[in-house]
């Protein structure tokens, strides 16, 4: 007969071990946490009004903002490296894209001139063939100290050019 000295339990991890994949674990979370909280904080809003914009000046001076304006044709300006343009507000509730009414809307919001107005600069893109007098403006960035609002996206929305065209 065979001595039975084989023992079938499995040997144990050291409790340090454990330990330090718990706290492995418990890091990974945390910095998943914060970063899906972080990436949610910009777009909770979708964007501001150019209004909501300076009357919290303090607040995003320096800090990233996302706002929606009409763009001011005659104020573009692109030498090749920077783009600039400014910027009238379009009051918050005065219709949307689908609205009929929306062409009349931006013409209404960019020939008022009690409107307030930022002045916007991309540095290092080209000028966007939408970018156009009356275009509705989305721009992500940052507001400068010098009140300059410094934009690293564009978006540009026309809603002329997607109108259906007439039957003949």
């Amino acid at each position: 007969m065979i001595p039975s000295n084989t023992s079938t339990a499995r040997p144990t991890q050291p409790k340090g071990t454990r330990l330090k994949f718990l706290i492995g674990g418990l890091v990974l979370a945390a910095a998943a946490g914060y970063l899906i909280i972080s990436s949610l904080s910009l777009q909770q809003e979708f964007f501001m009004t150019i209004d909501a914009l300076m009357a919290n000046q303090q607040r995003y001076t320096n800090s990233k903002a996302r706002i929606s304006g009409v763009v001011l044709g005659d104020t573009i300006e692109y030498d090749g490296h920077t783009l600039s343009f400014v910027l009238a507000d379009i009051p918050e509730g005065t219709g949307t894209v689908q609205n009929e009414e929306w062409e009349n809307t931006l013409h209404a919001a960019a020939t008022n001139l009690s409107a307030p107005r930022i002045k916007v600069v991309l540095v290092d893109q080209p000028r966007p063939d939408m970018l156009r007098d009356e275009a509705q403006a989305i721009v992500t960035g940052r507001l400068g100290d010098d009140g300059i609002f410094y934009a690293d996206d564009l978006l540009l929305k026309c809603p002329t050019r997607y109108e259906e065209a007439a039957p003949e």
